[in-house]
């Protein structure tokens, strides 16, 4: 089926919170990646929440975000059609600088949910651009997240964060009611880019007030955490119960994508590289020595086909985790 609406992914998380199971959330920028996720929820029949940043969407529209925003998603789209499962596209880490792409996602109907961070704003700031967003959306059926306290670490085409604040569970309420966002974003000791699980300094009993705070204060919204590619499985499920149903993983997929290759080409050398000896002449192609490269080994269809498996069985495994395996709402 075709990716869904924020109407239908409000279910979706609704059920989740309900039940106390997860998704990960799963970046893409191009279509390796995005079929490796596709096979592992097929297999595992879970609904799939894809997320799409402005540098992915720059990368995919050759500078142009708002033209790679419509290319990934028309192909998402068309591909879903192929699948049995609800697929949604979450648009990650768009800034107020990317208003322009946001408002396209909204009126182009391109995306299912858009998370505005102005996280490293002032509280007030923070209230005042996440609410035009929740306002421009109004009546579009687009989920708005916003964020609320920093998470150290880089995040796509961010600058640093050298340390991290933690959410605030009084100023978590205060800021889902101005606001009116759909989900909530907490800093509760997760890092983006590269860290450790074991190193991660997870705050379960932080992500349990903040979710009690909210609920009696009848805010009771889903909670994700970012920078969740470090946590180890222990740390994930432990948060599961109270009320984060939107886990955010890239790094972990960019690093078995560039495994998959790495261990392929490595494994391939002899087959791509010429050995000591030979000229490396690629503009005459090896016209002039008795060895030549195999094709079957350079074809980038070949290693893609690694890189996709290698994506799966890695997404697999964190659907597990997350509790969302066999509770698609659309099979």
């Amino acid at each position: 089926m075709p990716f869904l609406s924020g109407s239908e992914l409000e279910k979706v998380y609704g059920q989740a919170n309900r039940s106390g199971y997860g998704f990960i959330a799963s970046n893409i920028a191009e279509p390796n990646v995005l079929i490796g996720l596709l096979r592992a929820a097929q297999e595992k029949n879970s609904d799939l929440v894809l997320q799409l940043s402005n540098g992915a969407s720059k990368f995919a529209g050759d500078g142009d975000p708002i033209r790679g925003l419509r290319v990934m998603s028309n192909y998402i789209e068309e591909i879903a059609e192929n699948y049995d499962f609800g697929v949604f596209l979450n648009m990650d880490h768009l800034k107020e600088s990317n208003m322009g792409l946001i408002k396209a996602a909204v009126d182009e109907k391109l995306a299912s949910s858009i998370m505005i961070d102005a996280s490293k704003e002032s509280f007030g700031d923070n209230v005042r651009i996440t609410r035009e967003v929740v306002d421009y959306a109004e009546g579009s059926g687009v989920l708005i997240e916003g964020e609320l306290g920093k998470i150290k670490g880089v995040e796509d085409e961010d600058t640093a964060s050298a340390e991290a604040f933690y959410t605030d569970p009084e100023e978590a309420v205060e800021y889902v009611k101005r606001t009116g966002i759909d989900l909530l974003a907490v800093s509760v000791g997760t890092e983006h880019g590269v860290s450790k699980g074991k190193d991660i300094e997870l705050k379960v009993d932080l992500v349990e007030e903040i979710s009690e705070t909210l609920a009696k204060e009848g805010c009771d919204v889903p909670l994700v955490l970012h920078g969740s590619s470090g946590l180890v499985e222990e740390q994930l499920v432990q948060v599961l119960d109270y009320g984060v149903c939107k886990l955010n993983k890239d790094t972990r997929y960019q690093y078995e994508y560039a495994r998959a290759a790495l261990d392929f080409y490595l494994e391939h050398k002899d087959s791509v590289l010429p050995p000591e000896g030979v000229k490396d002449d690629r503009e005459g192609f090896f016209s002039d020595t008795d060895w030549s490269p195999v094709k079957s080994d350079f074809d980038p269809r070949v290693v893609s086909r690694k890189i996709r498996e290698r994506i799966k069985e890695t997404a697999k495994n964190l659907f597990e985790q997350a509790g969302s395996v066999n509770k698609s709402l659309y099979t």
